[in-house]
């Protein structure tokens, strides 16, 4: 980690994870491709669902940044017991506060379905994705906290195993349930919870290998000094998976109000679901990248190479805005196509899905510099811009820009948002990243 070649590093770092994160982000698309071929309400019902796996998302990333990055740090200082007590700690909690959250929400499936925003009709199909997906709540948490913690104590080999082994079940389940056993979104729902559960197992065995930092129950010692250890390492990604679940909550009310009529409530609404997950699977590939630099910038960090942090963080800005440069291209070029693929029936989803992916298309490219850079600040500990950064994109400018721009736009407003955001993210970090390229320049002195 200190001593190879900074690029050649990253790259070893984040293919494993860069196919973690695509194969993950593939199975949720397949969902909602199987799921399309059976109706515009299936659609729209997995969409529904999706803020809700936001709620387990931040939670499982706050746990699993918090704990992983001060396990690599660590490590870097030669303090593996601390690392070990972060480390069970950090996997215990978001398995217990998951067992609350699924025994709460499983007797109120239609009240937490109109919750995240369902229109009536969609509400049976709603509730028919989340029952599972609820059930699996402790499973799914805990394992988005494993995988972060062998991700960035440099295991993020054994991490995208357990990940990707759990991605392929669930793609091979998904038509065996859906249509074989008729069981339609609720075979959906039931193969994801399996692949999750699955998935979950091979990673606590990874923990237990020798080269990871084991988890102890002797070592499960709760205390402030622990959980303020994961609060700083975690807070801006609570923070952007908090933000993520209310402009997704959001998003299906607003697309919900500005359909053109009651009857487009649903293609509207599976529209935007369409969507969220085309970009998601683009976007799964800087985000691997990224965290791929995230071990590095870790280790390096605390081993007080600057220069090798630099470097590292420099390469994934680079590389990850090359790529949105060209599949927003291809985004673009081939909206209605690339929206097709999942409800070809629905003209009206087609047609309000192509534009809200161009829309997107245009100001992605700019996102990998603020996803990068917030990555960086995390990582070495200054909490403040890495969550201001990180709450930017889905929150403090994305939901004025839902709830204002659709005022004076209507639908078209709530299809541009997300690039509005996203401009204005990427003009707010410029200075931040300014600044710490000199910080680090004078640390390297």
């Amino acid at each position: 980690m200190t001593t190879k070649p900074v690029k050649g590093l990253v790259c070893k770092m984040a293919v494993p994870t860069i196919i973690a994160m695509v194969t993950t982000a593939f199975y949720n698309v397949v969902d909602a491709a199987f799921i399309g071929r059976l109706s515009t309400e299936g659609t729209a019902g997995i969409g529904i669902s999706f803020a809700y796996m936001t709620f387990i998302q931040a939670l499982g990333f706050y746990f699993g940044h918090g704990s992983g990055n001060h396990i690599s740090r660590a490590l870097g200082a030669k303090d593996v017991s601390s690392a070990s007590v972060v480390a069970t700690v950090g996997f215990i909690t978001p398995f217990l506060l998951g067992t609350v959250a699924a025994l709460c929400c499983l007797p109120n499936l239609s009240w937490l379905s109109r919750i995240l925003g369902a229109p009536e009709g969609v509400v049976p199909y709603a509730n028919d994705y989340l029952r599972y997906i609820v059930l699996a709540t402790p499973f799914m948490m805990s394992a988005l906290t494993l995988n972060n913690q062998l991700r960035l104590q440099g295991n993020a080999q054994f991490g995208m195993v357990g990940i990707v082994s759990g991605a392929i079940l669930n793609i091979a389940l998904d038509p065996l349930f859906i249509f074989t056993f008729d069981m339609g979104v609720s075979g959906a729902s039931l193969a994801t919870a399996i692949s999750q559960f699955f998935a979950w197992c091979l990673l606590l065995y990874g923990m237990f290998r020798p080269e990871s930092v084991h988890i102890k129950l002797r070592d499960f010692k709760p205390s402030f000094k622990v959980y303020y250890e994961i609060f700083r390492g975690g807070l801006p990604s609570l923070f952007r998976q908090v933000f993520n679940c209310a402009a997704a909550v959001s998003l299906n009310y607003c697309a919900k109000i500005y359909a053109d009529g009651p009857a487009q409530e649903a293609s509207a609404v599976a529209a935007f679901a369409v969507v969220t997950r085309i970009m998601m699977f683009a976007f799964s590939v800087v985000l691997g990248f990224s965290q791929g630099f995230q071990p590095v910038c870790g280790f390096n960090y605390g081993a007080k190479l600057y220069a090798r942090v630099r470097e590292s963080w420099l390469f994934a800005t680079c590389v990850g805005t090359a790529f949105l440069l060209a599949i927003s291209a291809v985004g673009i070029l081939f909206a209605p196509e690339i929206v097709a693929l999942f409800r070809a029936e629905d003209p009206v989803l087609i047609e309000i899905g192509a534009v809200t992916l161009r829309w997107q298309c245009a100001a992605f490219p700019l996102v990998a510099l603020f996803t990068t850079t917030g990555m960086l600040f995390q990582n070495i500990r200054m909490t403040g811009p890495a969550t201001l950064l990180s709450v930017c994109r889905n929150g403090l400018f994305f939901l004025p820009a839902l709830l204002l721009l659709p005022l004076w736009l209507g639908l078209q407003g709530v299809q541009m948002a997300q690039a509005v955001a996203d401009v204005l993210t990427f003009l707010l970090c410029i200075p931040y990243a300014v600044w710490i390229n000199r910080k680090l320049k004078n640390e390297m002195r």
